[in-house]
């Protein structure tokens, strides 16, 4: 299978060069990691064991890569306005798009351009951080759920989730896209918000009560707005955020891609993460005011 990627950030290069290592035959659209991955590879540190990959096919533009079977999709959602020019040139006949990107709306857009039958969306929950070019570094997590835009489980999904399992990333295929988009919102919205505004990292806010809390009940009202939307079967409430915490416990220090955006001067990702979950969440009769409240504030820090 060829598989390109295009948003080769923390979650590009490390799910990358996890299929490259397994042997598949993996192309990456890069930037900044250019000339460093063409000079010495790419590398990876990991808990799970450090590598190193020698030879890394990079490209500087999506038309000197050729078509190939999967696009893997890791741009940041504030970049979504490039994102079907970057796409366009990748497509044969029967390839497939899946986007790992934050939020909601992401599908929609490639649906609404290259048809909804090509498209899948997933969640990856991954703690990985990028280092000097050339360089990802792995933290912990990294396991992925996807699914079909038009829903079902396919075929399809499952292969590809075959794949990713087969070179060490966890993968599980569901029918319920929408479903795991909001169980990951669950998570983002109050830990990318809470921590890009106060600068204190899952640990700090999670071993201040006060703050731990406030995460609980944002993460409770994520969860009404989830389960007002037509899902398969709802959101497990507090058994749900219960595992979130408990899982969040164990990321020593972590700091989520929000806060690391605002401290580099980066825009962040708050439309798909918060603006078009409040809007659908508000267009099914729920009011997510403390999420409403993060959105106002994060948006006062952008650059105008």
């Amino acid at each position: 299978m060829r598989i390109a990627v295009i948003g080769a950030g923390a979650l590009g290069l490390y799910y990358g060069a996890m299929l490259r290592r397994a042997g598949r035959d993996v192309r990456f659209l890069l930037r900044r990691d250019y000339e460093a991955v063409r000079r010495r590879g790419l590398t990876v540190t990991s808990p799970a064991g450090d590598f190193h990959l020698e030879r890394v096919r990079g490209f500087r533009s999506p038309a000197e890569m050729g078509e190939v079977d999967l696009v893997l999709v890791g741009l940041k959602t504030f970049a979504n306005d490039r994102l079907v020019d970057l796409v366009r040139p990748l497509l044969g006949k029967r390839t497939a798009v899946l986007t790992l990107q934050n939020g909601l709306g992401n599908e929609e857009l490639l649906a609404e351009a290259i048809g909804a039958d090509r498209v899948l969306g997933g969640v990856a929950f991954l703690c990985s951080n990028r280092g000097e070019p050339g360089t990802v570094h792995h933290l912990g997590q990294g396991s992925i759920r996807l699914g079909e835009y038009a829903g079902g489980l396919t075929e399809r999904a499952a292969a590809i989730a075959a794949m990713f399992t087969a070179a060490g990333v966890p993968c599980e295929a569901v029918a319920d896209l929408a479903k795991i988009r909001w169980e990951k919102l669950v998570w983002n919205i109050p830990f990318n918000g809470l921590c890009a505004l106060t600068g204190a990292d899952v640990t700090a806010l999670l071993t201040h009560p006060p703050s731990r809390e406030l995460v609980r009940e944002i993460m409770a009202e994520v969860v009404a707005g989830a389960n007002a939307r037509d899902l398969s079967e709802p959101i497990a409430g507090e058994a749900f955020i219960a595992r979130m915490l408990e899982l969040t416990d164990g990321m020593d220090h972590y700091r989520p891609s929000m806060m690391i955006d605002r401290l580099e001067g980066r825009p962040l990702e708050l439309e798909a993460i918060y603006g078009i979950p409040l809007r659908m969440a508000a267009g099914h009769g729920v009011e997510m005011t403390r999420t409403r409240m993060l959105h106002a504030l994060l948006a006062l820090g952008e650059p105008k």
